[in-house]
């Protein structure tokens, strides 16, 4: 009972995080690296890195910061992703959910297994 009632708070967390990342942030060109960013019809990803040598993104809509993901969503602790391959693969499936009219675009804990990030 306890570990359904610790995944639905890491869910509704992890929810509120990535909602509380579409703020607008304003982003100038010189602080928009080019290096490691894919495009995507006006959805581009930045791999950042982050905590103890591990790695997020940073997801832009027409070149404004839009999400910024230094952890892995609805994960316990501060660090991000081991490899850039698995920030990749985490930034891509959000542009997806993203494009498919997902907003916010969350990611469970279960999708991350299955992108085998964890």
């Amino acid at each position: 009972m306890t570990m359904i009632k610790n995944s639905g708070l890491i869910k509704l967390i992890s929810v509120i995080i990535i909602f509380s990342a579409f703020k607008t942030y304003s982003q100038t060109e010189a602080n928009h690296p080019k290096k490691n960013t894919k495009k995507n019809s006006g959805i581009s990803y930045t791999i950042i890195p982050s905590a103890n040598m591990t790695w997020g993104y940073d997801i832009y809509f027409e070149k404004q910061l839009r999400i910024h993901q230094p952890t892995i969503p609805g994960y316990p602790g501060n660090n991000g992703f081991k490899t850039k391959a698995d920030a990749k693969k985490v930034a891509n499936r959000i542009i997806i959910k993203i494009k498919n009219g997902e907003m916010p675009p969350g990611i469970t804990i279960e999708e991350l297994k299955k992108l085998k990030v964890l």
